[in-house]
């Protein structure tokens, strides 16, 4: 990933913060404790963000190229990957 590049990433990727210096990840609940208002803003806001490449992946996983075992040569997945996420973003643009 590229350093000015800004990544979304949900509570499991906490330590990417020092691996990635413009990521951003959702704030944990310490034990026997609460998140602040504007913590709980923060995760609300990102997940709405999220849930878009979220969608996507779904979407990827319905098309059976991320869901399983791809089997066929190795040089076309990269081609047929394209495609798909060429196919789910003309559907995208149609239903906005």
């Amino acid at each position: 990933m590229l350093p000015e590049q800004l990544c979304l990433a949900d509570k499991g990727y906490q330590g990417m913060a020092k691996l990635h210096p413009s990521s951003c990840t959702s704030t944990k609940k310490p034990r026997q404790g609460k998140l602040s208002k504007a913590e709980r803003q923060h995760n609300r806001n990102l997940a709405r963000l999220r849930v878009v490449a979220e969608h996507v992946n779904r979407k990827l996983k319905i098309f059976r190229i991320l869901a399983e075992r791809y089997r066929n040569r190795r040089k076309r997945f990269g081609l047929r990957f394209n495609l798909i996420a060429a196919i789910i973003n003309c559907e995208l643009a149609l239903s906005s």
